[in-house]
């Protein structure tokens, strides 16, 4: 399988020392379309390699895609998983005692202090078998981690071993392919194997080494693995923590994970990701529009779908479609927030807007669009708890916009263009 190595490509490269608390984070982004690598860190061995993915054309090379062809390649992956391999081999030679000696940064102002925010966490459950799913870690001391759980599948297990007063094992891996990163970003209705999907989107299996203090597997090319176990009946403070719209995360009682062990390659890099930067917005967002294509190609012929950069990858969603029918841009709303439910906003368009380039998709609302005909509002509904605008319950209005021409009028919307010239 590939490794992170085998995709990182440095912009830029910082030998003076720095430090993890800010000012990594700061150097990031101010330089947000350039991977950095900072070879001193302070109070860490580790190099750290930041904006590793600086734009959706470098995720789509390294899911072996484009930009046009990326939600195809998803789905089609989806239909042809590649089930992940076991190696007989240790590749985490060198041992590291404290979670303090690794370069976790802490990125804004507020936080609540240095995050883990690039880590998968592994665990496996009797009846449901393995999952793999990224969330942020907050670092309490030198062995113990607030993890933020979402009522999704690791919570899931979680919930089952707590009711048994038992902990959960668990282990972190930190430093993978962007696909294993996009795999266990997506969001998979039923229980399956996000490995699977990775291996699918890169063209090869996931290979999977053995941890040393839990019975789990993990991706053999990491570069640091935390092994564990998420104690039961325990709760802590997690928050604030600035999130994808870079803004403040609310404080919750969160689980806390015991670490066991920590390994590392030799010279490991560690991978920082700064949230609300373009690479957490297209981490998180890129996941979610397969499911919004396949929600609207129940109504329409959907020929693409983006979650823009504007919209923080994450609440404003553009759709195009071929129109055939006046009902269908209603009907794609609603399938599209179905898609993706914590979207606030969707716009409709027809094929020959290009909806990657937003200019586009604001000529077709100024140009096509008639708010009292073709604005559709959904009040009180549930969206995501991380609009600031939203109320605490994530109650929000959400707003479908036709920009679509009408059927039978494409005349009197035709762009002007000027013909070839003759010579």
């Amino acid at each position: 399988m590939k490794s992170l190595g085998d995709f990182l490509e440095v912009d830029l490269t910082v030998d003076d020392e720095v430090s993890p608390e800010f000012e990594i984070s700061k150097i990031l982004m101010e330089h947000y379309r350039k991977t950095v690598l900072f070879n001193r860190v302070k109070g860490s061995r580790l190099r750290v390699a930041g904006n590793i993915i600086t734009s959706r054309d470098r995720m789509c090379s390294a899911l072996c895609t484009t930009r046009e062809k990326f939600v195809m390649k998803v789905t089609e992956s989806l239909k042809s998983p590649l089930e992940a391999e076991d190696v007989n081999k240790t590749p985490w030679q060198e041992e590291i005692k404290s979670l303090r000696e690794l370069p976790i940064l802490r990125h804004f102002e507020r936080d609540a202090g240095a995050y883990i925010t690039s880590g998968v966490v592994f665990a496996r459950d009797e009846e449901h078998g393995r999952n793999a799913s990224i969330h942020r870690m907050l670092v309490i001391d030198d062995n113990h981690i607030a993890i933020r759980l979402v009522e999704r599948h690791l919570h899931a297990f979680y919930t089952k071993k707590e009711e048994k007063n038992e902990a959960l094992e668990i282990a972190i891996a930190i430093g993978l392919h962007p696909s294993v990163l996009f795999a266990s970003s997506y969001s998979f209705n039923s229980f399956e194997d996000e490995l699977a999907l990775a291996g699918a989107l890169a063209g090869e299996p996931v290979t999977l080494a053995k941890c040393k203090s839990v019975d789990l597997r993990v991706p053999s090319e990491a570069e640091i693995v935390i092994e564990g176990k998420i104690l039961p009946g325990e709760r802590t403070e997690e928050g604030p923590f600035t999130d994808i719209t870079g803004t403040y995360d609310i404080v919750r009682k969160q689980p806390v994970i015991e670490v066991t062990k920590i390994s590392v390659k030799r010279d490991a890099i560690y991978p920082a990701l700064v949230p609300s930067s373009v690479e957490h917005r297209l981490l998180m967002g890129m996941p979610r529009e397969p499911s919004i294509y396949h929600e609207v190609s129940k109504v329409a012929d959907v020929k693409n779908v983006v979650l823009s950069e504007g919209g923080c990858s994450w609440l404003h969603g553009f759709v195009s479609i071929k129109k055939r029918s006046e009902d269908e841009p209603e009907e794609a709303i609603e399938a599209a927030f179905k898609g993706h439910r914590s979207m606030k906003h969707v716009v409709i368009v027809d094929d020959d807007i290009d909806i990657f380039n937003p200019e586009e998709v604001e000529f077709a609302i100024a140009t096509r669009f008639q708010a009292h005909r073709d604005a559709h509002i959904f009040r009180n509904v549930k969206g995501s708890s991380l609009d600031p605008s939203a109320e605490r319950s994530a109650i929000t209005t959400k707003i479908g916009i036709d920009a679509t021409k009408p059927l039978g009028k494409e005349e009197e919307y035709e762009k002007a263009r000027i013909p070839e010239v003759n010579k």
